[in-house]
């Protein structure tokens, strides 16, 4: 069998080593320079005007509802396929996740669907760039200022993304605030990570406290200021510091952003190309006018013309070819049925006909033209 092809795969080089270990040689490995400079370097890229590196994606996404101060018992919209963190966030601060079902062509949230759910207790909207593609987002915006809510864009998958008016998705002209992930099988990687971009300096200020454990040492936050060793606890927070190690890791990682982003591209539309006219199987649609660096390529595959998906992984998996499925809709999931009820496929059937097709082949820059191909040819005889 030849060497395995997983779904996902992270690119470290030498630039990347020589970034941690500069972290390693110096003065310090966690609350030195190289948060900021990583932070500075997303703003860069994504055009915001504040930004606070955390520890992962999950943590953002929990700091950022948190910043908000949202009375409990509210109620959050959010898509069911993403992972569990986009609405588990909810529930950690004692509000109600909702769920709306998905586009059937870009497999993001609905903003038709989304309007449909919202009530008298909704205060937040969390719309997610799944695998890659940027929302509608100018339609998710009408009706936050229609129905005065929050967004806080889940962009785990987008970092290098655009919306269709050709910003940077991160770069909250729309958004309230938006969160990126840098885990190993996303486009860039810190190790483990995440961020907050925003243009709301109050909740920046915020986040920057509940990034480590509601304290500040911000002079002019201060009640009082006895001297240079006093702190405040100001709010209820938790440590969700990046260390500089994956700071420097990060940044490195960032200058690689465009190749990154060509490279998966390449990839697509190579993909792109050999799957679409082949029965039995719909290619990832992407809106002629946004511009998405993929995170993830999600064919529909027709799985009663060829057995099921199990067996499909599994013959996929025999011949060194790694596969995902994401996601499996977060409201099935056993803590959502036992505290929220049953859930019912009939209630979200473009989410229902979408999770029954997906399935995520291999898609990461540092697969050959060999691999590529490799992969084209055992999908495409499963079909042909």
């Amino acid at each position: 069998m030849k060497n395995f092809i997983p779904y996902a795969k992270h690119w470290i080089d030498e630039n990347d080593k020589k970034a941690v270990m500069s972290v390693l040689d110096s003065d310090f490995l966690t609350q030195g320079p190289a948060i900021p400079q990583f932070e500075n370097a997303i703003k860069e890229i994504v055009g915001a005007k504040y930004c606070v590196a955390v520890s992962n994606a999950t943590q953002a996404l929990d700091i950022a509802i948190a910043a908000l101060e949202i009375e409990e018992g509210s109620e959050g919209v959010t898509t069911p396929v993403t992972f569990v963190a986009s609405s588990n966030c909810l529930i950690k601060h004692n509000l109600i996740p909702v769920f709306a079902d998905i586009d059937p062509r870009t497999y993001n949230i609905s903003p038709g669907e989304i309007e449909k759910k919202i009530s008298a207790k909704t205060k937040l909207i969390i719309p997610v760039d799944f695998a890659g593609q940027a929302v509608d987002i100018d339609s998710i915006k009408k009706l936050a200022d229609k129905y005065s809510l929050y967004i806080i864009e889940d962009a785990a998958h987008a970092i290098g993304s655009s919306y269709a008016d050709g910003r940077p998705v991160g770069c909250c002209h729309k958004a309230d605030m938006t969160i990126f992930s840098f885990h190993p099988a996303k486009t860039i990687s810190s190790g483990e990570g995440g961020a907050i971009t925003t243009n709301n300096e109050t909740l920046y200020k915020r986040l920057l406290k509940l990034r480590t454990i509601g304290i500040t040492k911000d002079e002019k936050e201060l009640s009082k200021n006895p001297g240079p060793w006093y702190y405040e606890m100001q709010l209820l927070g938790g440590n969700n510091r990046l260390t500089d190690i994956q700071a420097a890791l990060g940044q490195s990682q960032l200058s690689k952003l465009d190749f990154f982003k060509k490279r998966r591209r390449e990839i697509v539309n190579t993909y792109n190309k050999a799957f679409r006219d082949i029965p039995g199987l719909i290619i990832p649609c992407e809106e002629s006018n946004v511009d998405s660096c993929f995170h993830l390529y999600v064919l529909q595959m027709d799985f009663e013309k060829i057995g099921n998906r199990k067996q499909v992984m599994e013959e996929l998996r025999q011949k060194g070819i790694g596969t995902q499925v994401h996601y499996i809709p977060v409201n099935s999931q056993p803590y959502y049925e036992k505290k929220y009820g049953l859930y019912r496929p009939m209630e979200y059937p473009v989410t229902d006909s979408y999770y029954n097709k997906c399935l995520s082949i291999p898609l990461y820059p540092k697969m050959s033209g060999q691999d590529v191909e490799y992969v084209i040819q055992e999908i495409s005889a499963l079909f042909i």
